[in-house]
C-alpha cells in the first residue's frame, strides 16, 4: 500500500451527497453505492489510525449562474439545506464538514471556488482546517472523478500537500466517454498518486 493513515494524513470525502449518490439524485453518479461502501472502509481505518477525515459538500443557493435554468450547464443540485444536499445516509460520519458553492460559485474543489461570471477565486475554510491540524498528506475519494474530485486533488498537490487518490474509491460522471480516465490523468500530472 502506497500510504497509511496517521495524525498527520487527512481523509478527504468529496461530496457524496444525495443528489450525487442516490439514484433519486438529481445528478446521480453510477457506481456511487461501491464508492460509499469503500469510503467507509477509508474512514474506519484513518479514525482507528487517528487520522482527521474532513467531508466536502456543494451547497448552493437556489439560484446560481451554475445552473441550467440560470445559464450553466448543471441541473438543479445541491441546494443548501434541502434533501440533495445532505450526506448519503448510509455514508459514516466522523468529521468536518466543508461547503462549498454557498455565495452561488462553481464549487469543484474542495479549497478553492469560482465566479462563473468573473472568473475569480476564493478560498474555502479546507487549507485553513488541514493547516491547523498540521497534515502534510492528504487522501482524495468521493464523486465525481471527472469534476470535484480532480479539482480537490491537484488543488491539494498545488498547495503543497502530498496528495494520493484512491482509484476504487471514486466514480465518473462521464458526461463525454472516458472523462474520468483524463482526470485520472490530470491528476497524475499534477503529482497526484493514484493507486
Amino acid at each position: 500500500m502506497a500510504y497509511e493513515f496517521g495524525p498527520r494524513i487527512a481523509l478527504v470525502v468529496v461530496d457524496i451527497q444525495n443528489d450525487f449518490a442516490h439514484p433519486d439524485g438529481s445528478l446521480y453518479v453510477k457506481g456511487a453505492a461501491q464508492v460509499i461502501a469503500r469510503a467507509n472502509e477509508l474512514i474506519t481505518r484513518a479514525q482507528e489510525a487517528g487520522a482527521p477525515v474532513f467531508y466536502t459538500l456543494d451547497w448552493h443557493p437556489v439560484s446560481t449562474p451554475h445552473f441550467q435554468k440560470d445559464g450553466g450547464v448543471w441541473p438543479v443540485h445541491c441546494v443548501a439545506e434541502t434533501w440533495g444536499s445532505e450526506l448519503h445516509a448510509d455514508l459514516t460520519l466522523v468529521g468536518e464538514r466543508v461547503r462549498k458553492g454557498v455565495g452561488g460559485e462553481d464549487g469543484y474543489s474542495g479549497f478553492t471556488v469560482r465566479d462563473p461570471q468573473t472568473g475569480e477565486t476564493a478560498a474555502t475554510t479546507l487549507e485553513a482546517a488541514l493547516r491547523q491540524h498540521d497534515i502534510a498528506r492528504v487522501v482524495v475519494i468521493g464523486l465525481a472523478t471527472d469534476y470535484c474530485v480532480v479539482e480537490t486533488a491537484i488543488d491539494a498537490a498545488h498547495l503543497g500537500f502530498r496528495t494520493t487518490a484512491i482509484r476504487d474509491a471514486m466514480a465518473a460522471v462521464d458526461l463525454t466517454p472516458g472523462d474520468g480516465d483524463r482526470a485520472v490523468e490530470r491528476m497524475q500530472q499534477a503529482g497526484v498518486e493514484v493507486v
